[in-house]
């Protein structure tokens, strides 16, 4: 099993706030994530910095376009030596399959995974931009989508790890954001769970954001979330 299942996002808008708090954290007990917001404003050159403090990267930027756009993104993104990487699965499969072959092309490709419907959207959301049948079908028909066009993995919500680990088996990557320890607020997502929760579904990966990125002590918290799925996960 892997020892660095926690995923600490880098939510902050520059250079030096992300690195002030990757200061903060273990390379040994946990990855950070970089997103949208991060890498527009500090560039490639965060992701690098971050690699040689010993954090692997979770590159987020949900890539979403036509195919040869995408294939070069992901090509790019990958020569930066980043450790996942994501696409949209709702782009198709052409475009997946261009992601996979690019990403590929590099000596040491990263996972690279699908975001099936984004953790924030409830079912009346889903209702109101066409998407036709439940969320728990949409998420099914995409992650399966995904693992035809030899993707690694999804991003989801915990909830639907056990029925996902059923439709695209045990060696498929499962990455779960929403995740809030007892009694945090759930803030802009919909579907949570706790750490302990996400382990016992099924989620390979936890991405933990406020919880311990608001703590007045993160290394304190990372440590104690680590400790609690070690204890709640499937013997």
């Amino acid at each position: 099993m892997d020892n660095k299942r926690i995923i600490v996002p880098l939510d902050v808008p520059d250079a030096g706030s992300a690195l002030a708090l990757a200061s903060r954290l273990d390379p040994k007990l946990c990855r950070v994530k970089v997103g949208k917001e991060l890498f527009v404003s500090a560039g490639p050159d965060v992701v690098l910095r971050l690699q040689e403090r010993g954090l692997d990267v979770f590159l987020d930027l949900k890539f979403h376009d036509i195919p040869n756009t995408v294939a070069g993104a992901c090509r790019a993104a990958a020569r930066l030596g980043v450790w996942m990487m994501n696409v949209h699965a709702s782009g198709g499969e052409a475009m997946l399959r261009a992601a996979r072959e690019a990403v590929a092309s590099v000596a040491r490709p990263p996972l690279l995974i699908a975001v099936t419907i984004l953790t924030s959207l409830s079912e009346d959301d889903l209702a109101r931009v066409g998407y036709m049948g439940s969320m728990l079908e949409n998420v099914e028909r995409l992650a399966r989508l995904a693992r035809v066009c030899g993707l690694d993995g999804v991003v989801c919500s915990a909830q639907e790890a056990p029925m996902l680990r059923k439709a695209t088996g045990d060696d498929f990557v499962l990455v779960t954001p929403g995740i809030r320890v007892a009694g945090d607020s759930a803030n802009d997502q919909s579907r949570i769970v706790t750490p302990e929760q996400a382990v016992r579904l099924g989620a390979d990966y936890l991405v933990v954001g406020r919880s311990i990125t608001a703590a007045r002590d993160p290394a304190a918290v990372l440590e104690a979330i680590r400790a609690s799925i070690d204890e709640g996960a499937p013997a």
